[in-house]
Parts: C-alpha cells; sequence; structure tokens
C-alpha cells in the first residue's frame, strides 16, 4: 500500500478510514474521468489557458502562486487538491478545501492596467472552477473514451457540491451554461507573454517529469486544441499550436493506455477499497461496476482488492 500523500503537510489516506463516503460516489462520471492521468494533465492545462485569459485571475496566479519557480510542485499541490475532492475521505477533503480557502484569501493586488482583484471574488471563483471541470471533462472526451451528452451532464451537475465547498456561487450545468458563462467574460480576454511562458514550461516538460518527453509538446498542443475559438483567438496561439495527427494519436493511445491499467497505490484505487470495492473497480467493465456497487448496497459480502 502506498504511503499516504500529503497536502501542505497534512497526510491524506485515501484508503482509510475504511468506509468513510467520498463526496462523490464510485459509480459517477467524476471518479471515471479523473482516474485517467492524460485527461488530468490535458485538461489542467486547458483549465489554466482559460483562466490566464482574464488578466485578474493571470496576475493573481503568476504573482502570488509558486508555479514560474517550481511548476513541479504547484501541480502535484493543485492535483492533490483535485483527486481529494473526488476519492478523498469527506474529512480529508474538507480540510484540504479550506486550506485552499485559507491561502486565496490573501490573494489580493492589482493587474498591471490597475484593475484590482481578489482570488475570493465569486465571478473568479465561479470561473476557476468551472474551467477545471470543462477542461477535465474534454480532454478525456476527446483522447481517452467519447462521452454521451447525458454523461457530460451528469459530471457538470456532480460538480456542484465540490464547488459550493470552495465558495463557488454558480456552478454550470452543463456545457452551455458553461459557454454562457466564458460570454459574459470574452470582453476580458486577452493575449500576454505568461501565456507563452506557461506553455513553454508544460513543452519544457518540467511540470510533467516523469511524462515521455515526445508528450510535453503534444499535451501543450492538446490543450489549446481544446479552447472554444473565442479565447484561442483572443489569447492569439495561431496555427503554430496545432495539433498534429502523429501527437494527436499519440495522446489518445497513452489515454486509452492508462484507462485499462490500475496502479493500487493511486487514489482511484485506494479509494475504491476504502469503500469495499475491488480495488481495480473502475477499471472493470462497466456492467461489472454497476454489479458490485448493486452487490454492495445489498450488503453482501465483499472482497475489498483483488
Amino acid at each position: 500500500m502506498a504511503e499516504p500523500s500529503s497536502y501542505l503537510g497534512w497526510k491524506i489516506d485515501y484508503a482509510n478510514p475504511p468506509g468513510e463516503p467520498a463526496y462523490l460516489d464510485p459509480g459517477s462520471v467524476h471518479w471515471r474521468v479523473y482516474k485517467n492521468p492524460i485527461a488530468l494533465a490535458v485538461g489542467g492545462v486547458a483549465a489554466v489557458l482559460l483562466e490566464f485569459a482574464d488578466a485578474r485571475i493571470r496576475s493573481g496566479v503568476w504573482d502570488h502562486s509558486t508555479y514560474k519557480a517550481d511548476p513541479i510542485g504547484r501541480s502535484k499541490r493543485t492535483g492533490i487538491a483535485a483527486m481529494v475532492g473526488v476519492y478523498g475521505p469527506q474529512a480529508a477533503a474538507r480540510r484540504v478545501i479550506q486550506g485552499v480557502t485559507n491561502m486565496h484569501t490573501r490573494v489580493t493586488g492589482e493587474t498591471p492596467k490597475g484593475e484590482a482583484y481578489k482570488a475570493l471574488d465569486p465571478e473568479l471563483l465561479d470561473w476557476v472552477s468551472a474551467t477545471a471541470g470543462y477542461g477535465f471533462l474534454n480532454a478525456y472526451d476527446r483522447f481517452v473514451a467519447p462521452l454521451s451528452d447525458a454523461e457530460k451532464t451528469r459530471f457538470y451537475g456532480e460538480a456542484g457540491p465540490i464547488a459550493r465547498l470552495y465558495g463557488v456561487k454558480h456552478s454550470p450545468a452543463n456545457q452551455a451554461e458553461f459557454m454562457a458563462m466564458m460570454d459574459r467574460l470574452a470582453s476580458r480576454f486577452e493575449p500576454h507573454p505568461i501565456v507563452h511562458e506557461f506553455l513553454d514550461i508544460i513543452q519544457s516538460g518540467k511540470a510533467a517529469p516523469n511524462a515521455p518527453k515526445f508528450l510535453h509538446k503534444a499535451l501543450a498542443r492538446a490543450a489549446v486544441s481544446l479552447l472554444p475559438p473565442i479565447v484561442r483567438q483572443r489569447l492569439a496561439l495561431g496555427r503554430e499550436w496545432d495539433l498534429t495527427a502523429f501527437h494527436r494519436l499519440a495522446l489518445q493511445a497513452a489515454g486509452k493506455l492508462a484507462d485499462r491499467i490500475p496502479v493500487k497505490s493511486s487514489p482511484p484505487c485506494q479509494a475504491s477499497v476504502r469503500l469495499g470495492l475491488p480495488a481495480d473497480f473502475l477499471y472493470r467493465s462497466r456492467a461489472e461496476q454497476k454489479r458490485l456497487l448493486e452487490t454492495r448496497t445489498s450488503g453482501a459480502p465483499q472482497t475489498a482488492a483483488t
């Protein structure tokens, strides 16, 4: 069994205490999507690009976080916060979310043009939360396995309760509502050198040192390919950022492979064990997952791991 991960010095054990529920059910679309590292990597970069389109968020992240100096550490912390909200015991999730909120209370300042910002501004909180969901969902759909419209809508609906723990006031209920939120902010979107600096960090591999080198450039371009046209246009990300057929196929192959290989020390496997399911629960067929969930609900004996 893997050592518990940590966030700001707090230990997170996804396998314990036995039976403590997560905020989302093992049968949720979130549990399916978040288990895939390719979807999280591509979707996470796309989310940051969507956020950086707004000068208030761009300044807040670049001026108050360690991303430029420590992209690996910053990426890991962001990933842990996302994972614990989906797979972690509820008590651990609440503690991490409160820690993130406490940090955000100190994030205030002015953009280079003199516009004041604060991380806890409801408009900014709503947008940051929505971009994460949009990124992960569409990266999984594009580079791992297609999702139906109903599954996409379920994903957005599932995100609401966790988003509210972060102080989010409005969480889009579907893709159309996300696009409407984007349209309301679009007049603020602008190009900036920080966007290219961020993409250069991604291409360098510093933020994902364990990924094969050929995937670094593919990761940056795949994230750009997920951006709605108006965002890509406003950020001035031209044809030099187009995703090649080779890179698309390489990412899809990596995404599909990762979706079939359980890592027993990973949060999704450990969380499955905590809830009385096999460690490879999420890697079994949909029919088998349904059967296991029904058996667990009926109270029949379960084998925790295989």
